[in-house]
């Protein structure tokens, strides 16, 4: 017996495989089309590649240890062997920065991912029940954008600990308003539409409804939000280590680097701050540019 058989047995939906398989085409199709009609789009999902293949291989990719110190070539300039110097203790500058790349993609990728799952949820409910739910989520959310958002970071972060963990926790919580403002305004909006009513007369549930028809639909307004809260988070984290609340030397970090190269910069030694600095600003430019594609290929208007 075929397995279309075997389902209609067992009073399963069918399983069209040919279907199935013309779905997984049209998507790819459109993510091509995404990324082949506009030319900073595929810019930007260029360079998130690279940064993502340092992060996952940058132990491998890194020419030297980024921890191994050497006093007889500290502060030596950028040369052929160093091909972005070497810091006051003698360590590959390339090394460190190649290899900061996954802490730094990580915090950002957990932080979002952490605030995005809380404010999606909470903001939908908001929107879509209303009530007293709407009134408690909107006041606690107000009371976390009174605050300036990076002093509410250090804040917490001071007051739980300079570790990686709290690190995210405090970079999750103030991006949270973020995604609960626009989920709860794009749910608010559709709520009523015709094709959510026409789901309920279908005898869908409410939770169905609000996860199946109405989210996907206010999925691409969100997309462009985490674009550009991944790369405030880099920020962020690069920030706190900064002013040293956050990740703790001698750690490869961005913001750490910056921090210790600044102090050399008076007398000449440039390398170790700027280089650094490049990789956050190419962070940060690469996330703000990939909104727009993100937002392109989960919008269901786009797939027509």
């Amino acid at each position: 017996m075929t397995d279309t058989t075997l389902n209609a047995a067992a009073g399963l939906p069918e399983i069209d495989e040919r279907s199935l398989g013309m779905r997984i085409k049209t998507q790819v199709k459109h993510i091509r089309y995404v990324l082949t009609s506009n030319p900073v789009t595929l810019l930007a999902f260029t360079l998130f590649v690279m940064i993502v293949i340092l992060g996952i291989f940058g132990p491998l990719i890194a020419p030297y240890d980024p921890l191994q110190t050497n006093a007889s070539i500290a502060l030596q300039p950028p040369s052929w062997s160093h091909w972005f110097g070497t810091d006051q203790l003698g360590r590959d500058v390339l090394s460190r920065v190649i290899v900061a790349t996954r802490l730094d993609l990580l915090i950002s990728v957990c932080a979002v991912a952490i605030s995005f799952a809380a404010g999606s949820v909470v903001g939908s409910i908001a929107g879509y029940y209303g009530g007293w739910f709407d009134k408690i989520s909107g006041r606690f959310i107000d009371t976390i954008m009174a605050f300036p958002l990076f002093v509410l970071a250090m804040g917490i972060v001071a007051a739980l600990g300079n570790t990686v963990e709290n690190i995210v926790y405090a970079t999750a919580i103030i991006n949270l308003p973020f995604y609960a403002r626009v989920a709860r305004a794009e749910v608010n909006i559709r709520r009523n539409a015709g094709f959510v009513q026409a789901a309920k007369l279908s005898g869908n549930s409410d939770a169905r409804v609000l996860a199946c028809h109405i989210f996907p639909n206010a999925l691409p307004p969100m997309m462009v939000q985490i674009s550009l809260n991944m790369g405030w988070a880099i920020l962020n984290a690069a920030g706190l280590s900064f002013i040293g609340l956050g990740v703790r030397p001698p750690t490869p970090e961005w913001g750490i680097m910056v921090a210790e190269g600044a102090n050399f910069i008076v007398s000449g030694e440039w390398w170790m701050a700027i280089f650094p600095g490049a990789a956050l600003m190419l962070a940060v430019f690469t996330f703000n540019l990939l909104g727009d594609g993100l937002r392109d290929i989960v919008d269901p208007r786009q797939r027509t």
